[in-house]
Formats: C-alpha cells, sequence, structure tokens
C-alpha cells in the first residue's frame, strides 16, 4: 500500500508535517525529536473538565498534573504530593506538595491553585461530586499544605483524586480554576511534562506540545504505570495530528510520516501486522473500550422509565460489535455496565438483553406514551467506532417503524451538542453514541456513567436516589463480599432504570513504528504519551 506523491503533499500539508522524507524540503525542527501521533478525533476542545471528550482528556493530561495517579492495578499514587496524613478517625486528609513543581509560564503552584481546581472538578464531574458530598472543608494550610475535612470516613478520597479516565481532577492555575465549570477556560497552562503551543494549534488538523523545562518528575525515576509514577517528557514536541481517512493515516504510518496510531481500524490490523516496522501493542489487562447508548431523561418520551426499557429490545449486541470491531478477537458480548472480565462483573440485570424484537419495542414505546414523534439521534461521521455504531441502532429503529431526526455532525459537535437540556426541537436531543474507558467501568464510584445524580450528572441526567446511594455504601463497605454484592445491586437498579444502554467490550490495539520509539505505557482508556522515547 502507498500514497501517490499528490496525495502525499496534500497530506503533509494539511497535517503540517512537511515531512523531507516526502517532499525533500528541510524542516527548522530536524535537530528536535518530534512525535508525531494520529488520533482517534481532532482536538476541538482544550478543557478537560468541561468536556468528557477522549482526546480533550488526553490533552489534558500532557499538559496538567494530578495530585495522584491511579496505577495499573486502580491503587492510587503519590504525583504531586509528596506526603499524606490521613487521621485515625479517617476524617482529615492532610496533603504535601511535592518540591519543584511550577507551571508552564514559571510561576509556582500553590495550594489556593489545587484547591481552585479541586472544587471546579468537584463541581462537575461524577466522581467529584459525590467525594465532594463528603467534604466539611478544604482549606490551606501554607503554600504546599492544604487539609481536606470529610463529615464521613469516605472510602474512595485519594483513587477518585488519582482516576485515569475522563474528567480527571487536573490541577489548573487559580486564575483558570476560578472559571465557572459549565464555561470552558481559554487558557491551557499546566505543570505537566508538556505545554500546549496555542499558537500551532490548527482544529481540524493538528495540536502541539512542547516540553515544559519547567517540568520536575518525581524523583527515583518511578517507573511507569498507567497515570501512576514518573513522567518522562521523552521527546521536545508532540504533534497531535488529525487524519479523517484511516487508510491515509495507516498507509502514513506505513511510510513514516507518522510514528504512532491511536486508534487503527480492526480492517487494517492484517496489513500492519506484515509491516516490518510496525508493532501493535494491546492497551491493558481489561478491554479497552465499553459501548453505550445514552438517552435525554428529561424529555419524552425517554422521561419515561418504560419507553427507556422498550429500547433494549433494538439491542443484539454482536450487530452493533462486527460493525464496530469485525474480528472476534477483539469484542466480548457484555450485557452489564461494569466491565466484563474485571471483579466486579456479574450478570444483574442481564435479562434485559434477552430478546431481540424492534416490534415490541415499538409497542412498549406507545404504551409509554410515544405518538411517532421524531427521535432526534446525534450521529458522529468522523469517529471510526461510534459512527457504524450509530448507524446500527439508526438501521433497528427504522426497522422498529420509530419516526427519526437523523442530525449528522463531526463528533467535536456532538460532544457540544449532547451538553443542552434544551428539548430536541428547539436544538436539543434524545439519543447520541458513545463509549467509555474499560477500567473506569470497572469500578462503580469511578464509572461516572453509571451515575444517576440528576442535573449534576452527566449528559442525559439520570436522576435515581437509590442509584446514587449504592454507590455510596460501594464507597463505605468494608470486604471485597460486601464490595461485590453492592455492586450486583447497583448494576441491577442502573439498567432497570437505564442509566444507558451497553453494547458490548472491545480492545483496538494502538500501533506504531517499532523502529523509531520505544518506552510506550499500555494503558486502558486515555493513551498515555509521555515516557516514549524516539531512537
Amino acid at each position: 500500500m502507498s500514497i501517490a506523491f499528490s496525495s502525499l503533499r496534500r497530506f503533509a500539508m494539511a497535517t503540517g508535517l512537511i515531512a523531507p522524507l516526502v517532499l525533500g524540503m528541510p524542516t527548522s525542527h530536524a535537530e528536535e525529536k518530534v512525535l508525531r501521533a494520529a488520533m482517534h478525533a481532532d482536538l476541538r476542545a482544550i478543557d478537560p473538565i468541561w468536556t468528557t471528550q477522549n482526546i480533550a482528556n488526553i490533552h489534558g493530561m500532557l499538559v496538567y498534573d494530578t495530585l495522584f495517579g491511579n496505577d495499573a492495578s486502580l491503587q492510587p499514587r503519590p504525583q504531586m504530593v509528596g506526603a499524606v496524613d490521613v487521621s485515625a478517625d479517617k476524617l482529615v486528609y492532610t496533603f504535601v506538595l511535592r518540591d519543584g513543581l511550577t507551571f508552564s509560564d514559571g510561576s509556582a503552584v500553590t495550594a489556593r491553585d489545587v484547591i481552585a481546581s479541586l472544587r471546579r472538578w468537584g463541581a462537575k464531574d461524577g466522581v467529584g461530586i459525590r467525594l465532594f458530598s463528603f467534604v466539611a472543608r478544604l482549606e490551606a494550610v501554607d503554600d504546599k499544605t492544604f487539609r481536606m475535612t470529610l463529615t464521613k470516613p469516605y472510602g474512595m478520597v485519594l483513587e477518585s483524586l488519582g482516576k485515569a479516565n475522563v474528567s480527571v481532577a487536573v490541577i489548573m492555575r487559580e486564575r483558570e480554576a476560578q472559571t465557572d465549570p459549565q464555561q470552558q477556560v481559554k487558557e491551557s497552562i499546566g505543570s505537566g511534562p508538556y505545554m500546549f503551543v496555542k499558537d500551532l494549534w490548527v482544529p481540524g488538523s493538528k495540536a502541539v506540545y512542547a516540553r515544559n523545562p519547567h517540568y520536575v518528575p518525581r524523583p527515583g525515576n518511578e517507573p511507569p504505570s498507567s497515570f501512576a509514577g514518573s513522567k518522562i517528557a521523552g521527546v521536545d514536541r508532540i504533534e497531535l495530528v488529525w487524519i479523517a481517512d484511516q487508510q491515509t493515516a495507516i498507509s502514513a504510518l506505513i511510510n513514516g510520516e507518522i510514528d504512532f496510531y491511536e486508534s487503527p481500524g480492526i480492517d487494517f490490523l492484517p496489513i500492519l501486522e506484515r509491516s516490518p516496522d510496525v508493532k501493535l501493542m494491546k492497551t491493558g489487562d481489561l478491554d479497552s473500550a465499553h459501548g453505550m447508548i445514552r438517552l435525554n431523561h428529561l424529555h419524552p418520551p425517554f422521561d419515561n422509565v418504560k419507553a427507556r426499557q422498550a429500547m433494549y429490545y433494538l439491542i443484539n449486541q454482536e450487530d452493533f460489535l462486527r460493525a464496530v470491531i469485525g474480528d472476534p478477537r477483539y469484542y466480548r458480548i457484555c450485557h452489564g455496565l461494569i466491565t466484563c472480565g474485571a471483579p466486579l462483573a456479574s450478570d444483574g440485570g442481564s435479562q434485559w438483553f434477552k430478546e431481540y424484537n424492534p416490534g415490541k419495542a415499538l409497542r412498549l414505546l406507545q404504551e409509554a406514551g410515544y405518538k411517532g414523534e421524531p427521535i432526534t439521534i446525534l450521529a458522529a461521521t468522523d469517529n471510526s467506532t461510534i459512527t457504524p455504531a450509530t448507524q446500527v441502532l439508526i438501521q433497528a429503529m427504522r426497522e422498529a417503524g420509530i419516526t427519526l431526526d437523523v442530525q449528522s455532525m463531526d463528533w467535536g459537535s456532538v460532544v457540544s451538542r449532547r451538553a443542552r437540556r434544551e428539548p430536541p426541537a428547539q436544538g436539543g436531543w434524545h439519543i447520541f453514541v458513545s463509549q467509555a474507558g474499560g477500567v473506569a467501568s470497572a469500578n462503580p464510584v469511578l464509572h461516572t456513567w453509571l451515575g444517576a445524580a440528576c442535573d449534576k450528572g452527566p449528559f442525559g441526567w439520570p436522576c435515581d436516589a437509590q442509584i446514587e446511594a449504592l454507590r455510596n455504601s460501594f464507597a463505605f463497605a468494608r470486604t471485597d463480599a460486601e464490595k461485590k454484592r453492592i455492586a450486583r445491586d447497583l448494576q441491577v437498579r442502573a439498567m432497570e432504570q437505564v442509566v444507558y444502554i451497553p453494547f458490548g467490550q472491545w480492545t483496538t490495539p494502538i500501533a506504531y513504528r517499532s523502529d523509531r520509539l520505544q518506552g510506550i505505557v499500555p494503558n486502558t482508556g486515555l493513551v498515555v504519551l509521555w515516557g516514549i522515547t524516539k531512537k
């Protein structure tokens, strides 16, 4: 497989990769080590608290740092924190920041920055909202020390601060962290291993990051594990490029115009396996993605639980997974909301998937009050997994005789519109398709999309006090047996209320140039780009 010279020239000009390999032209960055990575989506938003979009959170984890980082076993390990003391009654946590923490603008990280960042995160993210419901006080002791006082001995404090999926508790400067969490920050200045070069950001093309000269990794060269351990900026510059056409991206990787491809299509894996300079890497022990269909609980017909339950009869997971992945080696039927293969997985609620029956789905919708009004679906056109899954759902709904209003748009536009709470006829929505990380979905508290915190929850806004009470109970459980029982009860209730409809799990390996890159940290969820060095 090769790209014609004219196609390569267009590709190079569109992405900014005016590659000497292709065009025979010199580059001002010839002395730099540059990692060029093709991503699953285009970067359109730069605030990882404002949006749950994966690409925005990958951006966030390059630019910002966190107090803790959960490792590959979901155990929290200190990151920005140098020391933590927990009182005997587990109500008072005292944190001391480690030495050398500096933002990329040269200013020191202080307890005031941390407190403002945590409060913003705690007002927006589901995990943060839950944690802060038990926080009585959050106060600075001095510039490097802050104290969190709880009302109850909540057992998920450190795990929440170190979670490794979307809406991570990143630490911003106080001035940005004081931004209303419903509004996006305008600047992206953090204390992480890289800094965002905003002047070179071209939405629809690329985002550029330079090594943060002020970043000091954790001492002792701690081995990286997921979001834990030392974060080493192994290259001078990272370019996240957006190549909408997968064949073009695959050819660019094979021909050497890019070094790393985050999410190659399954159809192209045999080609990559035959390429001597390309290696495929599994992202972790758990499946990397968990598909979900999100319904809007605010507006008819899905404000009625019976209408939401009717949608289960339109779901044959095999149809979705064949469209999304195709190769059975890389997907798994999973009728639960907690990641299958994880210790807390169960069959609770799986009875909803016993029957695929579009006619029954329509009948139940009608019994719930549906009278043929258009159902608005936000249909992403440019996502390698969400796009085909959405088309399978559209086909099943049309087969049932449901009237549809399909709003086709790029994934960035879906992300913006799904935040709107207006009725669908006024610019809102009924349904969108998305995915969650397999690691995050393995824990009932860290699994943001499992929540039902009403207007404080994620898009779709499920509202159920029993679900929230069960999630709280899990955080206070003392034994593994108790946690497993609560997790099963929670899944049963969440599926009954239809917080979302799962359509299976899958793993897409990452692909990279093995003749150029080393030090890649496998991570199920957000891709880790620090630690990578270029030969």
